[in-house]
């Protein structure tokens, strides 16, 4: 048994070509090969580096040359809007401080016109207010005057009346009107 499996071994060897197929090398690391491999792997590099430097490098130098140079640009303008937003803001405040303070003058102005106007008012009502007064002090004067002429003329009467009850004879009008005279005096 251990035979054939032998047989079938060395039968297989040989069909895949043998053991001459596995004493052959790998080419890369063939020592045949290395001096033509160093040499298409110099001229390889050195093709790969002169591309890069003259052809792959300078354009992507140039790219970011000009993105830093936008970025650059771009913080500039918005600095730049910045300040102008930042004086737009202080005029707008400042605008609105005169705003305030024409308002305030207008403001003081409209009451001083209405405290003037009213002042007016009051006085032209005190001025009318004192002449109905003086007008009602005269009235009250003469109604006065009138009730103290009208008292003497009562009182007589009522004296007259007065005596003519008691004495039951008439009295004497001029005897009376004498009396109340010289009672005023």
């Amino acid at each position: 048994m251990a035979t054939s499996s032998n047989q079938g071994q060395s039968e297989g060897t040989l069909a895949h070509g043998g053991p001459q197929h596995g004493k052959a090398a790998f080419p890369p690391f063939d020592p045949a090969n290395v001096t033509p491999l160093l040499v298409w792997l110099a001229l390889s590099f050195g093709l790969l580096y002169l591309l890069m430097s003259k052809i792959a490098l300078p354009q992507v130098a140039n790219i970011l040359r000009a993105r830093m140079g936008k970025i650059s640009k771009d913080i500039a303008d918005a600095h730049a809007a910045r300040a102008e937003s930042e004086q737009a803001a202080a005029a707008l405040e400042k605008t609105i401080a005169e705003a305030r303070s024409k308002a305030q003058v207008v403001a003081q102005q409209t009451h001083a016109r209405l405290q003037a106007e009213t002042e007016v008012k009051r006085q032209g009502l005190e001025a009318n207010l004192n002449s109905q007064l003086a007008a009602a002090e005269v009235r009250l004067t003469e109604m006065k005057n009138q009730a103290m002429a009208n008292v003497g003329t009562i009182a007589g009467e009522a004296a007259a009346a007065i005596i003519t009850r008691i004495t039951g004879k008439p009295a004497d009008t001029a005897a009376i009107t004498s009396a109340l005279a010289a009672d005023k005096g």
